[in-house]
């Protein structure tokens, strides 16, 4: 028997801290990402563009080591804590997990996919798809075990790249030679196709790309977001963030403990260097984004613990909650952020690819944002969802969700 309504969480029961935490993680994959709209997919691992300069040079630098790893990675650890809450419900009203969560992640890689072909090939949404059905099968798993569990996934994925360092030490020079000239080749095209071609050219060049690139990293990134999510997991089902005031001793424990080793393997991979003429053919490259990659959760959970300890002050409460509605919409506005940049950047946009710096890249970031921000609010002072979660939720749930907000008393 069904004991509860089964359908989204309503306004009023939701956990305002995830929603900031999400607000908060939007942007910082809007700070990485935005990059990608204006450089060859290719050139990924080769570090910060050899000719930024000055304040191009700075900002590049900052957000290659302190926003590049760390906001996917809270976006992740935010979904594993929003599927115990979706589980539960769930399972309150009687129905089965695993068929509704089958199809919310079915309807997410569809989105995905459209993504890639319309937008941008640099999509996390299939990744995510993939990767929760992984933590669906393992939802059985004890607390103690789903961190154990999304700590080796994460860590065993970042080792296996480094190792990859270890193994183009030993290849042939000419092997490494044939591989970087197939691959600049193909960045050459990229940088010819995206500035001044049509729709259908840079849709075929996306996919292309994604073929190439994006595929064939999903054997890292599927097992490795999965990792985060399960330990996402275990952070909600400890009860920690239900009442982050309660437990404000647990988010300083956990700052104190995961903030040393995200720094260490961070300055390890800085110390490597940030600039890569190979890219990811050269070993160097490759040691230092796996010494980074390994310290990406660690100074995720230092940036959440820090988060939640601030929000958890009235004075914090106020400021971090002006992200909050930017966080429930954050599927509409990460699709927004890819259409914005395809018109700005490719050919049958403004074509202003490779025109902006890095620090002129950020600036657009944060005026966008705070645009997205101010919508946010107005959009949901009149509406229960953002248009795309309003539709996710429709897919997930199998009944059209009410939008508009009662304007009148029932």
């Amino acid at each position: 028997m069904q004991n509860a309504t089964l359908g989204p969480v309503a306004s009023g029961d939701r956990l305002t801290v995830m929603d900031m935490l999400r607000g908060v993680a939007l942007l910082g994959v809007f700070m990485m990402n935005i990059e990608w709209f204006s450089r060859p997919m290719q050139a990924m691992g080769s570090g910060i563009p050899a000719d930024a300069a000055g304040l191009d040079h700075a900002v590049a630098w900052a957000v290659h080591v302190l926003v590049a790893g760390k906001f996917w990675t809270m976006f992740s650890l935010l979904f594993g804590m929003g599927f115990v809450v979706m589980a539960d419900r769930i399972a309150a009203a009687g129905r089965s997990v695993e068929r509704v969560f089958a199809r919310r992640m079915a309807a997410l890689f569809v989105f995905g996919l459209l993504h890639i072909v319309l937008l941008w090939p640099g999509d996390i949404l299939h990744t995510y798809a993939m990767a929760g059905l992984l933590l669906m099968v393992m939802r059985g798993l004890s607390p103690t075990w789903q961190l154990v569990s999304g700590l080796a996934m994460f860590f065993g994925m970042a080792a296996f790249y480094l190792a990859n360092a270890g193994l183009m030490m030993v290849m042939p020079d000419a092997m490494l030679a044939d591989m970087r000239a197939q691959f600049a080749a193909s960045a050459a095209s990229a940088a010819a196709i995206y500035p001044d071609g049509s729709f259908a050219a840079v849709t075929g060049r996306r996919v292309l790309d994604y073929i190439q690139i994006g595929l064939q990293g999903q054997m890292v990134m599927v097992p490795m977001a999965a990792g985060v999510f399960l330990v996402g997991s275990w952070l909600m089902r400890g009860g920690w963030l239900r009442d982050p005031a309660a437990h404000r001793r647990f988010w300083w424990r956990l700052f104190a403990f995961a903030l040393p080793p995200g720094v260490l393997f961070t300055a390890a991979g800085v110390a490597i260097g940030t600039s890569f003429g190979g890219g990811i053919f050269d070993p160097r490259a490759i040691a230092s984004a796996s010494l980074m990659l390994l310290g990406a959760l660690p100074l995720s959970l230092a940036y959440v613990s820090l988060l939640v300890l601030a929000g958890s002050s009235a004075a914090g409460a106020r400021v971090l909650g002006v992200f909050a509605p930017a966080g429930r919409m954050a599927l509409t506005h990460y699709l927004a952020q890819s259409l914005l940049c395809s018109l700005l950047f490719y050919g049958y946009g403004v074509g202003l690819w490779g025109d902006l710096g890095r620090a002129a890249q950020t600036g657009l970031v944060v005026l966008v944002f705070a645009a997205q921000v101010a919508i946010s609010h107005a959009w949901l002072a009149r509406h229960r969802y953002g248009p795309m979660e309003w539709l996710w939720r429709w897919s997930t749930y199998g009944r059209r969700p009410q939008w508009r907000r009662a304007t009148t008393p029932a």
